[in-house]
């Protein structure tokens, strides 16, 4: 028998070549082929192309805006309120106003200006420390009023005309994480004082800032004074008379036919103020101040600032022979 067979012929006496099967490998899966038992649909795998899920939205810095100007502090407001990491929640017209709505609020930064009516920044300042972190935020640029602010505890000093929007975002944030900023005119002074070594003289500050709680205590424990209470010591100092045996009588003021304005400027004559910063006080001029003066000492019979502070207080000695 041959050894080589030969295909059988097909149906036309032909023999048939067919072409060996071919088996290709199959094609190896890139994932897993799905369990047929497994019912519940395959959740996607995640892209490299889109983040996951966010993560939970930080807390946000919580700012009190403290300035007399209204514009200001609008401007001010709308600035940081459109951050997504900053949101004012209150404003403050003045250094007693700053004290309350810090109280209330209790911020992370505290935004304040440093001259404003009643009571001014300065004052206000070492009061509101004790509560929240204070940046400086003024027009005011004396090397002094830098000084007697970083000496309180202002954590830094920004004038206005010398930041960007971006520097001031940044400062607050700063702030509440302890780092100080501070604009030119502050650095200059700071740098000032470093190269003499010693300290500026300890003067008056000008327009009397400072003065109006020279002699407040400090505030009391939040969980032991109401606010109303501890505002109380953010007062204006007006001088108190007393003699020995016993405090004095409040004198009877309405004989005197003061006007209001009048008024105005005898208090703030008795509590220590200069002609200069009675007129910052009064946002009037310093003549006017004087024409005040000089129809106040007539109408209290009086030739010097002390005798007119006396009977404006009560404690002017009594003259039979002279109307008070």
């Amino acid at each position: 028998m041959p050894d080589d067979v030969s295909p059988a012929p097909d149906r036309y006496g032909a023999a048939a070549h067919r072409p060996a099967p071919q088996h290709p490998s199959p094609p190896i899966p890139l994932t897993p082929a799905p369990d047929p038992r497994n019912t519940a649909i395959p959740s996607p795998s995640p892209s490299p192309f889109f983040p996951g899920p966010a993560a939970p939205a930080a807390e946000r810095l919580r700012v009190v805006v403290a300035d007399d100007n209204p514009v200001v502090r609008a401007g001010l407001g709308v600035l940081l309120s459109g951050r997504a990491d900053i949101q004012v929640v209150a404003e403050a017209a003045d250094g007693r106003e700053a004290y309350e709505r810090t109280l209330e609020h209790r911020p992370d930064v505290v935004l304040l200006d440093v001259r404003m009516p009643g009571v001014d920044g300065i004052s206000a300042l070492p009061h509101l420390v004790g509560i929240a972190p204070v940046l400086m935020l003024t027009y005011s640029r004396e090397s002094e009023i830098v000084h007697e602010a970083l000496r309180l505890g202002a954590g830094g000093y920004l004038v206005h005309g010398e930041f960007t929007a971006n520097q001031l975002v940044q400062a607050v944030r700063d702030t509440k994480d302890g780092r100080a900023n501070f604009t030119v005119t502050a650095a200059d002074a700071l740098l000032a004082h470093m190269r003499h070594g010693t300290p500026p003289q300890r003067g008056p500050l000008p327009e009397g800032l400072g003065s109006a709680l020279a002699t407040a205590p400090a505030p009391p424990p939040p969980h032991t004074a109401e606010p109303s209470e501890s505002l109380s010591q953010l007062q204006p100092v007006v001088g108190q008379s007393s003699v020995s045996g016993g405090s004095v009588s409040s004198p009877n003021r309405q004989q005197y036919g003061l006007s209001s304005r009048e008024v105005e400027v005898m208090d703030l004559i008795a509590s220590g103020m200069s002609n200069q910063q009675i007129a910052a006080t009064c946002f009037i001029s310093e003549k006017t101040v004087k024409n005040h003066i000089n129809r106040i000492f007539t109408k209290l019979h009086s030739a010097t600032r002390s005798e007119a502070i006396a009977h404006w207080l009560g404690t002017a000695p009594r003259n039979p022979g002279r109307q008070p």
